[in-house]
């Protein structure tokens, strides 16, 4: 019964649902708590929860989301309290103001780059404890500790069925393998490279490569790979389509038959290598099963990269051979990574 709940590949293609379900269930539990115990300014626990979670799906995003909401807070609330407190006694109110617009000019000089995230919420939570001054420091303390109890909540729903970065990085990553193993297919077979077909399928593989680098920090936290193994495993990926596209752009004749037909049977080896390899790599990254990663696969006949080219044959041949040998170098990453991945 709990199979479809714990299968990776359900979860992923159902990440939208699952997401939107726990952050209901989240946001009851935050209404019931803070009711339940009568704590003042009880929804700022809730709004809390839908910042830190609310967008975010991925695992890995919610631990270091969770971490700068804290901080965030954390620096904001205690810079409201002083805010407060300096009003009650001084009773300057354009002095508040005054104070006020300096501290959140710095940060939001601060929000632009690198922790940008943890400036903008401290000087958010700044207005949230503080008011425009007038605030009493009880309700200060109290919106803090709210504050607090929502990111508590986030980060406890956030191992609820976790959505992992890295299914949605191995599932893309397989998608973007088929699609390159269909692309070759066409451009070995003749078909033309300027139909909406293949168009359509480059561009998706362009997008696919640009969320998988949006995916890598996240990957990398949640399984322990370094940024640089995977940004060698999307070199490869990137290699392999720019290869691709110069093939689709230098393949001889398509028009000629015969010309066609040498081709295939020239090509025949390397063929079955890079469509075997492609084909072998995207069913591992989806089903599990990455013990096929390690299986040998048969080579191509001996003949070495560096042979003089003599025709415009052989020197697509020669782009082919390097296809394979790029994909069997992206084969054997996955595989001395796979421990890794395979959650």
């Amino acid at each position: 019964m709990l199979r479809p709940l714990l299968d990776p590949y359900r979860r992923y293609r159902h990440a939208r649902v699952i997401h939107a379900v726990r952050v209901s269930l989240g946001l009851l539990a935050s209404i019931l708590l803070t009711t339940g115990i009568h704590l003042p300014h009880g929804e700022w626990a809730s709004v809390t929860m839908l910042v830190v979670i609310g967008g975010l799906q991925h695992h890995g995003n919610i631990g270091k989301k969770s971490a700068e909401r804290a901080i965030g807070t954390l620096v904001g609330a205690t810079i409201g309290l002083v805010l407060v407190v300096q009003q009650a006694w001084l009773g300057m109110p354009w002095l508040t103001y005054f104070a006020m617009a300096v501290i959140c000019g710095f940060f939001s000089y601060h929000a632009i780059g690198k922790g940008g995230y943890t400036a903008l919420l401290a000087a958010i939570t700044v207005f949230i404890v503080a008011g425009h001054g007038d605030n009493p420091v009880s309700d200060g303390l109290w919106r803090g500790v709210d504050i607090l109890i929502g990111i508590a909540l986030a980060l406890a729903f956030s191992f609820a069925l976790p959505l992992y970065a890295v299914y949605s990085w191995r599932y893309n990553l397989a998608d973007a393998l088929r699609d390159c193993a269909t692309i070759y297919g066409r451009i070995i077979n003749g078909q033309p490279v300027t139909a909406d077909e293949h168009l359509k399928l480059m561009g998706r593989l362009n997008t696919v490569m640009v969320q998988l680098r949006s995916l890598m920090p996240s990957v990398s936290k949640e399984v322990k790979i370094s940024m640089t193994e995977l940004d060698a495993i999307q070199r490869h990926l990137r290699m392999c389509v720019s290869t691709l596209e110069i093939l689709g752009n230098t393949r001889p004749d398509a028009s000629d038959p015969d010309a066609m037909a040498h081709l295939q049977s020239a090509l025949r080896a390397e063929h079955r290598l890079i469509r075997v390899q492609l084909i072998g790599m995207a069913r591992a990254l989806k089903s599990g099963v990455s013990q096929r990663l390690g299986r040998p696969v048969e080579g191509l006949p001996d003949s070495s990269l560096d042979t003089p080219v003599y025709s415009s044959l052989d020197g697509y041949r020669l782009l082919v051979r390097q296809l394979a040998a790029n994909i069997g170098e992206m084969r054997q990453r996955l595989a001395k990574t796979a421990p890794r991945w395979n959650i």
